[in-house]
């Protein structure tokens, strides 16, 4: 990790140097610039990272909740500017330097730039220059992709954190696998219609599927004519069941009336007018 640490402020300056309006301005990854030979005869900016924090991440699943992401991480990094600019030019030119590089920065990227600075301007025998140095601290989230070769939004190498996560693809889901669980469960109502027989197409085959008549009771007893009638059942997929339901390949079927009778029982699982709630598992 720490040689991709180290890139990290070449690509910065590769982004710096090919915006069109900062093209008189010569970048470089020397930080901090070691002495010349010669005075500087155009603005000379040396970038380099004074410190990285990485810190857990959160997402917000609801107003308030906070949730950790234990796939991404924050990260707060510090980037440094040694900017030279030649006697001729005066002292002022190295804020007005650091102030069009924070521009391009701020505006023609999607980096999330929280504070920027400068110190003093101080002048250098070293490089015959006007110094200033500046900073600018970044927060960045760094995330894993579905693939290495995602074309993220900034120019920040996403695959610092979490390149070796990325391509370990033995710790992550396929997409079969993310709509499998997210379509587990399926719930729902139906009215019944009072037909002997009655098909519920549920799309798939399910494992377990239960329903039962909304606010009645699951089993009701008529003494005086001796009758049973039950308004719930369920059944699996393995052929087990309760009286009065069948499971189908794609979905259920319901069977009522005095033909479906079991030891005195009746099911009634699609009465006309009644209403029925159900729970289905893929």
């Amino acid at each position: 990790m720490s040689d991709e640490i180290a890139v990290l402020p070449q690509k910065v300056v590769d982004w710096l140097s090919s915006q069109e309006n900062l093209s008189d301005i010569t970048f470089l990854c020397e930080f901090p610039p070691v002495k010349k030979a010669n005075p500087v005869k155009k603005p000379v900016v040396a970038v380099g990272i004074e410190n990285i924090t990485l810190n857990d991440h959160f997402d917000e699943t609801e107003p308030g909740v906070f949730v950790e992401n234990e796939y991404c991480r924050d990260a707060r990094i510090k980037f440094e500017f040694g900017i030279h600019v030649p006697f001729s030019s005066g002292g002022t030119e190295c804020h007005t330097v650091f102030t069009r590089i924070i521009d391009a920065l701020t505006f023609n990227s999607d980096l999330n730039i929280l504070e920027s600075g400068c110190g003093e301007t101080v002048s250098s025998r070293d490089t015959g220059a006007f110094v200033m140095t500046a900073y600018a601290l970044v927060l960045a989230d760094f995330c894993p992709a579905e693939t290495i070769e995602e074309n993220y939004h900034s120019f920040l190498d996403k695959e610092l954190l979490c390149g070796s996560h990325i391509r370990n693809g033995d710790i992550h889901v396929t997409l079969d696998d993310k709509n499998y669980w997210n379509g587990i469960v399926k719930t729902g109502i139906y009215i019944g219609s009072g037909t002997g027989t009655r098909t519920l197409n549920l799309g798939f085959k399910p494992k377990v599927f239960m329903t039962g008549a909304y606010e009645v009771s699951p089993v009701t007893v008529d003494f005086t004519n001796k009758k049973v009638t039950s308004y719930w059942g369920f059944t699996l997929d393995n052929g087990y069941r309760t009286m009065g339901i069948e499971t189908t390949s794609t979905g259920v079927k319901l069977l009522s009336g005095s033909s479906q009778d079991l030891f005195g029982a009746t099911p009634n699982l699609n009465e006309s007018g009644m209403t029925y709630a159900y729970f289905a598992l893929r």
